[in-house]
């Protein structure tokens, strides 16, 4: 739930492996050098593989794709921007800015965790898997022309460990050191028992110009454009409305295999809207050209305008086979209120998810029940010998659930309020103390009950309302406060919430990623993902069993048993996921046939490109 461009990021998508894969090298081979890295060594691509086999290496480039955020990282926000670092804790950074810079390497999103070389032309990993030596391509440049060296690489990562967002710190945090022997290799140590996945994610970082850096500082929210190195450049700006990126047409690394029918369009822009409603509008009006529709009800109504009936705009449902990932409203634990799970129970048996489906959301969606949903790593059944082996350790710190049928939320009657799970709820909140008195409900210090749902924007007003309700016949006083996006986020880094909504992804390869979203350490750090404020000694010790997993059959037991312990604190109450992408978009482009199946999202505008004869029929259309 997940993550910079869907490409560049090792998300947190998950799959099994390919069944064409070879072994390159082996990368406990000392001195071995590989064109390309993985968690567990498998590589799909063959050194001096000429492109991707999902995109369209003869697409042609030139036009302009425009959209709305659909993703987000860091700092940036789905409404608005104000600064062009997007790699720290200030500011509302710009989306986009990643395509601006130039990573060592890059993922195939066709392979769970496969990296390949962009700057780095090739590395050479030592025995004990603790040091990578890059070596990086003579012809990367940045923007100005300068040459991009690896003494900018050592640069970027240490700032990155130092400076650098919270969330890059936590995952930094194996990182030893980065050193520049010369211009061309790069040498960097991790610390013994490193987490799995560090060289993959450190591989993915943004190079930035330590020459620029060296009059500014980096920890600061500013505007002026930094020195980039990749596909394309800031453009045209108009901050909080609309952002352009122009692509660099003499790009360095234009015609290497990991960017062969990629970057296309000359001109990708941004539009940012507060409100759902008007950036639908905004589509219908033309004001930009490719939607991926969140909302159902949107979808199942609002797509008969004339230019849906006439074909100008062509609506698509493309499949999505990564893991759906955790969607729900997150309680936070910190709160006193919040302490007890039988409190954090009712609050789950409170929400009628059936009536919510089918009377707001055209029923398009299926109940969330993990963090891993859609994949193998979710828990189905009673725990297998493998996974009992990790969870006896902390039989009597954890439920006895645990050692059982996982938690599943309740099932409604569908009426949007069912009288058997609400008196559940009462008698979950009876047992932990809470009474009732004069119709409201009290917490053992004698206080009332009061729960404040957080949100950014008013377009989940309708989903809110009825789970109010429920709360408010269990004698619980439930509000919804809508706050602008930027306090939005200072709230949430500040932890000053009752409850809100969060979405996040796991990767095909779960490992570091996992502590700045479950861990301890997480949940006392302002601006981690870490919402409930989830502390348990036993999920910190699971987080290390599947960082420190060496095969993915370990990994998938070990994420199991995670599953478990999660689902058995009640931190969160699950919402709903679906299994496809609803896109919409401007009948102007071209696109590979299927997203490949581990790329977070339809591969838009990455693969994408412009149509030249049918932008010429659609002008004719007018």
């Amino acid at each position: 739930m997940a993550q910079l461009s869907r490409r560049h990021v090792l998300g947190l998508g998950v799959g099994a492996l390919s069944a064409t894969r070879f072994r390159p090298a082996k990368a406990d081979d000392a001195g071995a050098e590989v064109h390309g890295i993985s968690v567990f060594g498998d590589l799909k691509y063959p050194a001096g593989f000429h492109h991707f086999d999902y995109v369209n290496v003869a697409a042609p480039k030139g036009g302009l794709f425009s959209l709305i955020p659909s993703v987000r990282a860091y700092n940036q926000s789905y409404q608005t921007f104000n600064s062009f670092n997007a790699y720290i804790l200030k500011g509302e950074g710009a989306q986009g800015m990643d395509m601006t810079f130039a990573p060592l390497m890059v993922r195939a999103n066709d392979e769970p965790d496969a990296m390949y070389g962009l700057v780095a032309k090739s590395v050479q990993i030592s025995a004990d898997k603790l040091t990578y030596r890059f070596t990086l391509r003579p012809e990367a440049r940045f923007h100005d022309g300068s040459k991009l060296t690896a003494h900018d690489a050592a640069f970027s990562l240490t700032t990155l460990k130092a400076k650098g967002h919270p969330l890059i710190v936590a995952q930094m945090r194996d990182l030893a050191k980065a050193e520049a022997l010369d211009d061309a290799t790069l040498v960097v140590t991790f610390a013994a028992k490193r987490a799995r996945d560090v060289p993959l994610y450190v591989a993915s970082l943004p190079i930035f110009s330590k020459a620029y850096y060296a009059t500014r500082p980096f920890d600061e929210s500013t505007l002026d454009i930094p020195v980039g190195a990749g596909p394309y450049k800031v453009g045209k700006f108009e901050v909080n409305r609309y952002i352009e990126f122009e692509r660099v047409r003499d790009w360095w690394g234009a015609d290497l295999p990991v960017s062969r029918g990629y970057y296309n369009f000359d001109i990708v822009r941004y539009e940012f809207y507060r409100d759902r409603d008007v950036a639908f509008e905004g589509f219908t009006g033309r004001n930009y050209l490719y939607r991926e529709e969140f909302t159902a009800r949107v979808w199942a109504t609002r797509y008969d305008f004339p230019a849906v009936k006439d074909g100008r705009v062509k609506r698509e449902t493309l499949p999505d086979e990564t893991p759906s990932g955790a969607q729900g409203w997150f309680i936070n634990t910190r709160r006193e209120k919040f302490r007890d799970p039988l409190v954090r129970e009712a609050l789950i048996q409170a929400f009628d998810f059936e009536w919510t489906n089918k009377t707001i959301m055209y029923g398009a969606y299926a109940r969330t029940h993990s963090p891993f949903q859609n994949s193998d790593m979710m828990v189905n059944g009673p725990p297998s010998p493998e996974e009992l082996k990790l969870l006896e350790p902390f039989r009597g710190e954890v439920p006895d659930e645990v050692f059982g049928m996982p938690f599943v939320p309740p099932v409604s009657d569908g009426s949007g309020q069912d009288r058997t799970l609400l008196r559940k709820a009462s008698q979950l909140l009876q047992d932990a103390g809470l009474v009732i008195k004069d119709g409201k409900r009290l917490l053992p210090n004698g206080e009332v009950f009061k729960i404040e749902f957080l949100a950014d924007e008013p377009s989940l007003q309708p989903h809110h309302a009825p789970y109010i309700k429920n709360l408010g016949t269990l004698g619980i006083e439930a509000t919804l406060r809508v706050v602008d996006p930027v306090q939005y986020r200072a709230r949430l880094e500040e932890f000053d919430f009752d409850m809100t909504i969060e979405r996040f992804s796991m990767s095909a390869t779960p490992g570091d990623g996992m502590r700045p979203f479950f861990s301890s350490q997480a949940a006392a750090t302002k601006g981690s993902y870490n919402l409930a404020g989830i502390s348990n000694p036993a999920i910190d010790a699971l987080i290390e069993k599947i960082i420190g997993a060496d095969n993915r059959a370990d990994l998938t037991v070990a994420c199991r048993a995670f599953d478990r312990v999660f689902r058995a604190g009640r931190y969160w109450v699950p919402q709903w996921y679906r299994t496809s992408h609803p896109i919409a978009y401007w009948d102007l482009f071209g696109h590979p046939e299927k997203p490949p199946r581990y790329a977070q999202g339809v591969g838009a505008p990455e693969n994408w490109w412009f149509d030249a004869s049918k932008a010429a029929k659609a002008e004719q259309a007018k």
